[in-house]
Order: structure tokens, then C-alpha cells, then sequence
């Protein structure tokens, strides 16, 4: 069986990382112990921090920094351009001179669920959870669960939710 990774040599891979087949990983970290599933692309310039699980079909844009144990569910996708067009002001396609790289932090911690589109320029608190198919146009508090489109602060995170996160 062939391997159906592709995993450019600038890639930095931790102990113990775990990659399903069919990534797409280039000039991004992912740290040690770690897990990425199957259809995952992580793009240059993106950090997944320790004991993270990053389900299938998940993209990782540039600007994104994932900080240790986090779970991001199926199928999550972050925006690092806040206003994207496909060509200048004169009709030619943007390079990388043509636009700006917006960043999104997630912290320790947190979860976010199957679905989810996450805005740039968002800081997803530490041990937050995020509700499966939301829009996460703004910033998360720490320790509260947040759901819908656009995603709103529902409650507290249970005690027992994450007891465990180091």
C-alpha cells in the first residue's frame, strides 16, 4: 500500500505524532503526541500544539496557533483573511504581496466542535467549547460554551469538562 500523506521536508512533527493517511502538511508544527485525521490540511505558518486531536477534514490556515490539548472536531474551518477577493483593484489574482494574514488563537483546552467555521482575528478561550456548526465571528471567553450563527456565550463549561487538561 502506498503512503498518501504529503508532508513537505519543512514540517515539524513532535514525538509521537500520529498522521492519518491523505494530509497535506506544509511549513506548520504539530507537537508531540498528537493526532491528525484523515483529509486534514495544515498550512505554513500554523502551530498544533501537544495531545491535540484535529479530526478529518479540518483546515488549518496560515495565522492559526492550536495550544496544547485541543479538539477540534470534523470538518472545522478557519478564515485568516477578513476581506478576501480573488483578484487586485486592476482585474490580476492576488498573490501574497496583495493581501494580509489575520491570526486566530485557540486555547489550551479547548473544543471546538464538527462544523464550526472559525473567523480570523478570534482567541478562543482556554477550555471553551465550541457547539458542533457554529460561526465564531468574535472572541470566546475562557471556560464557557458558545453555539450557533452567530456563536453566543450559553454557559459555563461543567467542572467536570475538563478536570483532566493539564
Amino acid at each position: 500500500m502506498s503512503d498518501h500523506r504529503c508532508i513537505a521536508e519543512d514540517v515539524k512533527l513532535g514525538k509521537d505524532v500520529r498522521l492519518a493517511q491523505f494530509v497535506n502538511l506544509y511549513g506548520c508544527e504539530v507537537g508531540d503526541e498528537s493526532k491528525v485525521g484523515a483529509f486534514v490540511e495544515i498550512q505554513k505558518n500554523a502551530r498544533v500544539g501537544a495531545r491535540c486531536k484535529i479530526s478529518s477534514h479540518t483546515f488549518i490556515c496560515e495565522g492559526v496557533t492550536i495550544e496544547d490539548n485541543v479538539f477540534v472536531g470534523h470538518g472545522v474551518v478557519f478564515i485568516n483573511d477578513m476581506y478576501p477577493r480573488a483578484t487586485t483593484p486592476d482585474g490580476e489574482l492576488q498573490t501574497e504581496r496583495d493581501w494580509k494574514v489575520e491570526t486566530t488563537l485557540i486555547k489550551k483546552g479547548a473544543s471546538i466542535g464538527s462544523g464550526s467555521t472559525i473567523l480570523a482575528r478570534v482567541t478562543i478561550g482556554e477550555n471553551a467549547i465550541v457547539g458542533a456548526g457554529s460561526v465564531v465571528t468574535r472572541n470566546v471567553p475562557a471556560n464557557t460554551v458558545v453555539a450557533g450563527n452567530p456563536a453566543r456565550v450559553l454557559r459555563s463549561v461543567p467542572t467536570l469538562a475538563y478536570e483532566g487538561v493539564r
